[in-house]
């Protein structure tokens, strides 16, 4: 046979094949162009021995590798928060075409005029043997812009005089399904809860509500665990909570979560225990669960007031308004602001309406916001206010302090959570309108964890998530960077608001992953491209069930659990024969026992020669299950190489169990 036809059957190069068969016994010259085809099994049976031998030493090495530290001298560049891919491809000096593929195969699918992000770029320039450096970024920061604690600071600072009392704002938590949004429609007389999937309010609402001529403000936050964060940023504008609790059901996780929440942001509160209506309550056992939880009623000596109420008769509404004014009013000072400023507020639902464009819901804080002023967040112009609805939908010209309002007139939907003011000079924001907006918008998801544990062999479930809100996005992806663990994690390859289009099912393919809507639907082009494209697309309507498909596929990505346990070693004395099922050798067990069914490896002084199991034990020439230290016997192991006297074996079971998954802090 030719020498470079039996080389093609060993997927060997022909050089290789005539270097090392003199090595395996086989007189073969170095210029040698045929081989005996008498030869040819034996040369097959061979290379084969020796390719598995060279396996074995790699998996069973016990001595340590010695690592070989390359110090690489690179090139280091510095790129800003955000860059096109053309100024990024001039930055490393490099064809514009290599830095799009090289985008490519990180799931990046970008033209040159795009802007990607920070993590992005670093991740592609290392791939490509640059350094990285973050640029300094300039001070962008105008007369306007106000972070979180300078609008506190800022609250606290305003003349008393020019202070007057606005309406209190409320946040209402609670456990899920303890009747939070009931209680809300009761007290606005607006039915909600029907029009939400599952009875659970998907994101964050605000509405106003009057007793004895006064207003009061609500914040509706979600009542599943899930939402934590929007909850948390609804505790942050909050005067008064009201911490719902089902009376039939008691103190919950998600209770337990609030009651901290409530807590960290240093808020009164008032208890509602809901569903006074139903028979069998124990107002007592309720009580008792939560002064657990140091949340004391007033009868027992504590300092929370308790309110009996019932979302679906309307028994006890109007006790549990008057406790949230009497408790806003134990410190009237703290529920002032100046009506006459420039206006001030917080965003706290923002979503993209198909007719009106990007829209927000903002609590006014301080000042008075006036339709056609400039809205400014961070130092960069926003929009304009072109439209004000109050909670009821009717068009409002101005919004007072203490007053919800969906604004319309943003060019781009801002961040739940962000802080939006009108600007004293905003001709000094136009400058950077154009570029805040391609940031947002076109600034991809990066890849810098993912790929970062990837090198521990760690798997990803990669998602494309499309949402109807940003309350919503930001919401679920707060939660899935919660899920992970040593073996699997969820990397969110993809992010936006509204429809899923063929774009997203794109990048869903290009990352092996999967696209996720919620409250929102699929266009027909491409539910079409991704069943061409075999890509999984799955909506939902109600959160919790997203979660737990999200929880079922991390499972399914978990390895198997093999639990390796050492139980004996042999040293062979004799070998008997041998035949198709194996080695039929002979020794003494000089450590732990031996039993049928076990794993072996052989050495041959300090390296792995074979592996294999044990299937036969003999003990004076009588079959037996298992033999003990110190015992002479017979055995059959299915190795194939024949094993020498003096040869050792180590001696291990193996069991394969699912692996629990097990999400880490």
């Amino acid at each position: 046979m030719n020498i470079s036809e039996l080389a093609r059957r060993l997927r060997a190069n022909p050089e290789e094949l005539r270097e090392k068969l003199p090595m395996l016994g086989f007189d073969v010259g170095r210029k040698a162009i045929k081989v005996d085809d008498r030869l040819v099994n034996k040369i097959m049976e061979k290379w084969s021995e020796m390719r598995k031998l060279d396996r074995l030493k790699v998996k069973y090495q016990r001595e340590e590798k010695i690592k070989e530290e390359a110090i690489a001298l690179v090139k280091t560049i510095e790129i800003p928060k955000v860059i096109t891919v053309r100024d990024f491809a001039a930055k490393m000096g490099l064809p514009l075409n290599l830095v799009i593929a090289e985008l490519m195969k990180n799931g990046i699918l970008a033209s040159i005029n795009e802007r990607i992000d920070f993590e992005t770029a670093s991740i592609v320039a290392e791939d490509l043997g640059y350094g990285v450096t973050r640029e300094a970024e300039k001070d962008h920061q105008v007369e306007g812009s106000m972070s979180a604690d300078e609008l506190k600071t800022m609250l606290g600072a305003e003349d008393a005089a020019l202070l007057k009392p606005r309406p209190p704002v409320v946040v209402v938590m609670g456990h899920v399904d303890h009747g939070k949004t009931s209680l809300l429609d009761r007290i606005r007389t607006e039915n909600v809860a029907k029009g939400e999937a599952g009875g659970i309010t998907q994101h964050i609402g605000a509405y106003q509500a009057v007793r004895n001529g006064r207003h009061i403000t609500f914040i509706d936050t979600p009542g599943h665990e899930a939402f934590t964060v929007m909850r948390s940023r609804g505790a942050r504008v909050a005067d008064v909570a009201i911490l719902v609790v089902a009376a039939d059901d008691g103190v919950q996780p998600q209770t337990e979560e609030v009651i901290k929440i409530i807590e960290a942001a240093k808020i009164p509160f008032v208890v509602a225990l809901n569903k006074m209506d139903k028979p069998g309550v124990d107002l007592q056992r309720v009580k008792t669960q939560l002064s657990e939880k140091s949340v004391i009623p007033e009868e027992w000596g504590g300092k929370v007031t308790f309110v009996p109420v019932s979302a679906k008769t309307g028994a006890g509404i109007e006790q549990l308004l008057d406790m949230i004014l009497l408790t806003a009013d134990l410190d009237p000072e703290r529920i002032k602001a100046n009506p006459d400023r420039k206006a001030v507020g917080t965003i706290i639902e923002s979503h993209i309406d198909k007719g009106e464009g990007p829209v927000a819901t903002a609590l006014i804080q301080s000042g008075t916001l006036r339709r056609n002023e400039e809205l400014s967040i961070a130092g960069n112009l926003y929009g304009r206010v072109r439209a004000m609805k109050d909670w009821t939908g009717k068009l409002v010209e101005k919004a007072m302090p203490g007053m919800p309002v969906k604004i319309i007139g943003f060019k781009v939907a801002p961040q739940v959570g962000d802080i939006v003011q009108v600007p004293e000079k905003g001709h000094a924001l136009h400058k950077l309108k154009k570029q805040y907006t391609v940031e947002k918008q076109n600034a991809p998801t990066s890849f810098s964890k993912q790929e970062e544990e990837k090198a521990g062999g760690k798997k990803f479930l990669n998602i494309v998530l499309k949402t109807d809100a940003l309350g919503s996005l930001e919401a679920i992806v707060g939660t899935l960077e919660k899920y992970k663990s040593d073996d699997v994690g969820v990397a969110i390859v993809g992010r936006g608001l509204g429809n899923v289009t063929d774009s997203d099912v794109s990048r869903a393919e290009a990352t092996g992953g999967i696209v996720m809507a919620f409250n929102v639907n699929v266009t027909r082009e491409a539910h079409i491209f991704a069943r061409d494209k075999k890509v999984s697309v799955a909506k939902y309507k109600i959160i919790y069930e997203l979660f737990d498909e999200v929880k079922k596929r991390l499972q399914a990505l978990v390895p198997v659990e093999i639990i390796r346990t050492d139980i004996g070693k042999l040293e062979i004395l004799a070998i008997f024969r041998s035949d198709k099922g194996g080695q039929v050798i002979g020794g003494r067990v000089t450590d732990g026992h031996l039993e049928v069914g076990a794993n072996v490896v052989v050495y041959r002084g300090d390296e792995p020669v074979d592996e294999g199991k044990i299937v036969q034990l003999q003990s004076g020439k009588q079959d037996v299950k298992e033999i003990r230290m110190g015992q002479e016997c017979g055995l059959k192991v299915t190795v194939r190489r024949p094993p020498l006297v003096g040869d050792k074996l180590e001696v291990f079971t193996e069991v394969r169990r699912e692996k629990k998954l097990v999400f880490t802090a």
